[in-house]
């Protein structure tokens, strides 16, 4: 008896080991598979809801994972400073403690939750970091004033106009030291995924190739660099972002450059990038919403194209709080605001996009990319069209980047899958496709 006793105790605690194991299973580790076909979203916690908590958004997670959602790039979630802070609440990117929480957002408990409902669903966590300067009342500011930049009259300074930070100096070492403590601190104990850096350019290569390396001790991270500088990608960084490329974008919608200005770009990335070097494409940021307009302001009746193109062109594709909603305001950056929870016809743009992100080889970016070439048509001033291939997976996108009809000629042969009608179009180059104003196509073989 006791041995059946033992037996069937025995078979319990296996059982039940199992099902703790499959109940505590982590998420895959950041890989380059995973960065091929993902797509970021970046989430500004005080103005996502009305609470403007972690609680709030970690309810929405699900939701994420059913648009399509692999990384969520947290605005900074750091207590912000007091001193010489702007408006009542401050900029995010004005950090009193790099290891503390906005007390605005929650506790360290809801934090936690956030992380965790994210790695349940199957997406990665980054944190939004301001190595280039802190808070005037940073602790530092007092007990480490060699941290800091200083004037010829050895008087503390701030960057830019940013009067409500101070600079801080990476020539002393120590410093460099306790910020990778900082990040580490974020990784290790949070279980954090990575970091979207805030004005990279600015912070020495050296110091983030250094950070990189020993974060990347503890786990492998995903790293965003807030800047257009190819060297921070040699060894420190897996995405920057396509800030020309955007800027071109806007311009493109407002008629003041052509598509000729985007293939310029275009080539110029192809002679400064390495082939793995991941671009990061966007109609919106915190940055443009806040201080350049809305998507509907820079981009008027172009955004759907836009969003379109930000997507197929090589790279990963970002998503802006409150995009998905239509939203067409902006949001206020030093005070208390709420964007648009309502779905409108941008949801469904982007849940699209974002499925056809994942069921084609030929959009994927990173270490193994599907190629990019552009097809000439008979209006190539007006008129974008390339071809995208991998591994057999093809896709074609055609765009009409003017406010009037174009009848054009591309210089392609083929039948292809309208992707968003899933009806059979076949491409000659004898026989005009005729565009609506801010058209697209995007057609795919499979």
């Amino acid at each position: 008896m006791k041995k059946i006793v033992l037996t069937l105790l025995l078979i319990a605690a296996m059982v039940s080991c199992k099902k703790t194991e499959i109940a505590t299973q982590t998420l895959a580790p950041m890989s380059d598979e995973i960065m091929a076909s993902a797509v970021i979203y970046e989430a500004n916690i005080r103005q996502y809801s009305v609470e403007g908590t972690f609680e709030a958004f970690t309810k929405d997670i699900p939701q994420l994972k059913e648009l399509g959602i692999d990384i969520i790039w947290l605005m900074p979630i750091h207590e912000i400073g007091v001193l010489n802070r702007k408006g009542s609440l401050g900029s995010y990117y004005s950090i009193k403690d790099y290891r503390s929480l906005n007390p605005e957002f929650g506790t360290v408990e809801d934090f936690k939750n956030l992380i965790k409902t994210a790695h349940d669903n199957g997406i990665y966590v980054i944190l939004d970091w301001v190595a280039n300067h802190t808070a005037w009342d940073h602790a530092w500011v007092t007990n480490h004033p060699e941290f800091y930049t200083k004037d010829e009259n050895g008087n503390m300074i701030a960057p830019y106009d940013w009067t409500d930070v101070v600079e801080l100096d990476f020539t002393n070492e120590d410093l460099r030291t306790a910020m990778i403590a900082d990040m580490n601190y974020w990784v290790k104990e949070l279980n954090v995924d990575g970091f979207r850096c805030d004005v990279a350019g600015e912070v020495p290569t050296d110091f983030w190739e250094r950070a990189s390396v020993e974060l990347q001790q503890t786990k492998p991270l995903f790293m965003l660099a807030e800047a257009e500088k190819p060297e921070l990608l040699k060894k420190a960084f897996h995405m920057q972002y396509a800030w020309e490329g955007h800027h071109i974008f806007n311009q493109m919608a407002q008629g003041k450059q052509t598509v000729a200005q985007f293939d310029a770009y275009m080539k110029k990335m192809d002679t400064v990038l390495e082939k793995d070097d991941i671009q990061m494409h966007f109609v919106s940021n915190h940055d443009e919403n806040s201080w350049n307009g809305t998507v509907k302001e820079r981009m008027g009746e172009a955004v759907e194209l836009f969003m379109a193109f930000s997507y197929t062109v090589p790279g990963m594709p970002l998503i802006y709080s409150g995009e998905e909603y239509d939203m067409d305001k902006r949001l206020l950056f030093f005070e208390k605001d709420t964007m648009p929870k309502t779905k409108g016809k941008f949801y469904d743009v982007y849940k699209n996009l974002n499925k056809l992100k994942k069921a084609t080889k030929a959009l994927h970016t990173g270490k193994n990319p599907a190629s990019y070439n552009r097809i000439k048509t008979s209006a190539d001033e007006n008129v974008l069209a390339f071809f995208r291939e991998k591994e057999g997976d093809k896709l074609v996108f055609i765009g009409n980047f003017t406010a009037e009809n174009k009848e054009v000629l591309i210089d392609i042969n083929g039948d292809f899958k309208n992707y968003a009608t899933s009806e059979k179009e076949s491409l000659n180059n004898t026989t005009p496709i005729i565009l609506k104003p801010w058209e697209y196509k995007i057609l795919i073989n499979n």
